[in-house]
C-alpha cells in the first residue's frame, strides 16, 4: 500500500505540474506518512507478538517433552546417549519453532494477502488480476514445493549431522580425562573435523538452494511489475485508467511479492524441521517400562518389603538378571546384599524403585502390591545413594537440597557430618556454596560418594538403600561412616549393597547373590561358619586395611 500510494502520488504530482493544474497534496502526503508509521509499528508489533508466542510455545513444548521423558527413565532412556537426549530437548525442540514462525504463520499471511492483492487488481482489470495470480501461485506455491523436494534430503542430513556432533561433543567433554590418558583425543578431534566438513558441505548445498529461491522471487516480482505495466498501458490509452495509476499498479505488483518472499526458504527448511519432529516423537512414543495404575493406592503406614519369586530378563539377553529371588526387609530391618558384578544387585535396585517391572513374582510394600502403587509414591519411601550419582553444576547446598528442599542448614550439616564430608566442605572458602562443577568434576570420587550418601540421609525416608557407599574410601573413613549410618538407621530399614564387609556384623541378614539368585544367606556369624566365599572376603578385607586400593570383587568366583 505504501509503495503503491507513493508511486501514484509522485506520478500525479508530476502530471499536475506538466498540465499546470492545482492538486491537493496534503491528503496523499498524510496517507503516506500514516502508512509509513503503521508499517513501522506493525512490524514491531508483529515481531513482538510472534516471538512472544514462539517463546511460549517452546517453553510449553519443553515442559511437555520432559513430562513425557520422565516415565521412560531409566529403562528406556539408558539406550540413548546423554548428548543425544540433550540435543532432542534443546536443538530439536528449537527447530520445531520454525514450523510456526517460518512456515505456518507466513503461509497464512501470504494466502490472505495474495487473495486481497488479486481482488484489488481485479477491480481495475481481470487481466491484471490474472497476471498477478499466475505469478504469485508459481512463486508462492510451485517454487516452494520444488525446493522442498530438492532440499529435504539435505535438511535431514543436516539434522542428523548436527545431532551427532552435539552428542559426540557432550560425550567427549565428559570423558576428556580418559581420552587424554589413552591418547585418543586426536582421533576424536579428527572425527569432529570430518563431521564438521560434511556439515559445511550440506549447509553449502542448502545455501545455494536458498540463493536460487531468493533470485526466483526477485525475478517473479520484477516480471509481474513489467507485465502489469505493459498490460496497463493500453488501458490508459483507451481512457479506462488514469495515467497516474500506471506507476501505482507497477509498484503495487512489485511490492506484493514481499508477502510470499519467506515461503520458498520456509519450505526449503521443512525437511530439517520434520526430521527434528520425528526424533522428538520417536522418543515420546516409546512405551514405558512400567505401567502406572489408573487409581494408585495410598502408601501404607508400615513399609516392610516382601519380594517373592522375582525374575527379570533384559530384552535380548540370553540369561535372566534376576531368577526366582525372594527376600524380606521388615520395618527397621537391616539387610545386606553381596555378590560379584553382574549378579543382579543393580537390577534388583531398579525393580525396588519401580523403574522396571519384574517378569514374574511380586513385590509388596507394607502388604500393598507394587502394581497398586504409583512409582512416584514408591520412590518417596526410599532414600537412595547409588554407585553412579549425578551432581548438577551447582553448589554443594543446591545438590543436597534436591533430596529435601525444605531442609535447613542444621539438618544439612548433620547429614554431611554423618557422611564424613562436612570437614572437607568447611575447609572450602565458600563452604556449602562451593560449586561442584559439571558432574562433580571438582570433587574426588570419594567426595562424590560421600556427598551422595549425605543427600540420601538428608531425605530422611523410612527405607535407606546404599549401593557401595564406602567404595573409594580409606579404611578409617569407611569404618566411621558405616558406624554413623548404622546409628542413623536404627529406627529405619536399611538395604546395603556392597562388596565390603565393614559393618555387616550389625546386619540382620546377609544375602550372597550369584547369577541373579540367592546362593547363600544368613547373618554374619552364620556365614563365617559355613561360607568359604564369605571367609575369603573377610581375609581380603584385612588386606584392604593395609592396601586401601585392593579390589574386593575378586573374592567372588
Amino acid at each position: 500500500t505504501l509503495m503503491a500510494i507513493s508511486g501514484w502520488f509522485i506520478a500525479a504530482m508530476a502530471l499536475a505540474g506538466v498540465a499546470g493544474v492545482g492538486m491537493n497534496y496534503f491528503t496523499p502526503a498524510a496517507v503516506i506518512r500514516t502508512c509509513a508509521i503503521v508499517r513501522t509499528v506493525g512490524r514491531y508489533g508483529e515481531r513482538l507478538v510472534t516471538h512472544e508466542a514462539t517463546l511460549r510455545l517452546l517453553a510449553t513444548l519443553r515442559v511437555w517433552f520432559y513430562e513425557k521423558l520422565e516415565p521412560l527413565a531409566p529403562a528406556v532412556l539408558e539406550a540413548y546417549r546423554s548428548g543425544d537426549l540433550l540435543s532432542r530437548l534443546r536443538a530439536d525442540i528449537d527447530t520445531l519453532d520454525h514450523f510456526y514462525l517460518r512456515l505456518l504463520l507466513p503461509s497464512m499471511v501470504a494466502l490472505a494477502a495474495s487473495l486481497l492483492f488479486i481482488l484489488y487488481l481485479f477491480l481495475f482489470d481481470p487481466l491484471l488480476a490474472l497476471i498477478e495470480a499466475a505469478l504469485l501461485t508459481s512463486t508462492g506455491l510451485l517454487l516452494p514445493l520444488i525446493l522442498n523436494r530438492l532440499a529435504t534430503p539435505t535438511g535431514e542430513r543436516i539434522n542428523a549431522l548436527t545431532s551427532g556432533l552435539r552428542a559426540n561433543l557432550v560425550d567427549d567433554l565428559q570423558g576428556m580425562g580418559e581420552l587424554l590418558v589413552d591418547g585418543a583425543d586426536s582421533r576424536h578431534a579428527q572425527r569432529f573435523d570430518d563431521l564438521s566438513q560434511e556439515l559445511a558441505r550440506a549447509q553449502s548445498r542448502m545455501s545455494r538452494l536458498d540463493g536460487v529461491s531468493q533470485g526466483a522471487v526477485g525475478l517473479s516480482a520484477n516480471l509481474a511489475m513489467w507485465l502489469i505495466t505493459l498490460s496497463a498501458i493500453p488501458l490508459i490509452h483507451a481512457g479506462e485508467l488514469p495515467p497516474a495509476h500506471l506507476s501505482m499498479l507497477a509498484l503495487f505488483a512489485l511490492a506484493s511479492f514481499e508477502a510470499i518472499a519467506p515461503l520458498p526458504a520456509a519450505f526449503q527448511g521443512l525437511g530439517e524441521t520434520l526430521a527434528a519432529a520425528r526424533r522428538v516423537f520417536d522418543l515420546v512414543d516409546s512405551n514405558a517400562a512400567v505401567v502406572e495404575p489408573p487409581s494408585p493406592a495410598p502408601l501404607p503406614l508400615e513399609m516392610g518389603l516382601d519380594l517373592r519369586g522375582l525374575s527379570f530378563t533384559y530384552p535380548g539377553a540370553d540369561a535372566p538378571a534376576i531368577a526366582d529371588l525372594s527376600l524380606k526387609l521388615p520395618v527397621g530391618g537391616k539387610l545386606a546384599l553381596l555378590g560379584p558384578s553382574g549378579s543382579g544387585k543393580t537390577t534388583l535396585l531398579q525393580l525396588l524403585l519401580k523403574f522396571r517391572t519384574p517378569d514374574t513374582g511380586h513385590i509388596n510394600l507394607g502388604g500393598v502390591p507394587y502394581g497398586d502403587l504409583s512409582g512416584e509414591a514408591i520412590r518417596s519411601a526410599f532414600a537412595v545413594a547409588t554407585q553412579h550419582n549425578h551432581l548438577f553444576n551447582a553448589s554443594i547446598r543446591d545438590n543436597l537440597l534436591l533430596a529435601n528442599p525444605e531442609a535447613d542448614h542444621k539438618a544439612m550439616e548433620r547429614a554431611c557430618r554423618l557422611a564424613m564430608i562436612h570437614d572437607f566442605i568447611s575447609q572450602q572458602p565458600k563452604g556449602y556454596e562451593t560449586p561442584v562443577g559439571e558432574l562433580g568434576l571438582r570433587l574426588s570420587g570419594g567426595q562424590v560418594r560421600r556427598l551422595a550418601v549425605a543427600r540420601a540421609l538428608l531425605k530422611d525416608a523410612p527405607i535407606l538403600i546404599l549401593d557401595e557407599p564406602t567404595e573409594g574410601l580409606d579404611p578409617h573413613t569407611e569404618q566411621v561412616m558405616m558406624r554413623n549410618i548404622l546409628q542413623w538407621a536404627e529406627q529405619r530399614s536399611l538395604l546395603l549393597i556392597t562388596h565390603r564387609l565393614r559393618g555387616l556384623e550389625a546386619m540382620d541378614e546377609i544375602l550372597i547373590l550369584r547369577q541373579g539368585s540367592v546362593a547363600e544367606r544368613g547373618d554374619h556369624h552364620a556365614l563365617i561358619g559355613r561360607s568359604e566365599n564369605y571367609r575369603r572376603l573377610l581375609e581380603q578385607q584385612q588386606l584392604l586395611i593395609d592396601s586401601p586400593y585392593s579390589d574386593t570383587t575378586s573374592a567372588f568366583p
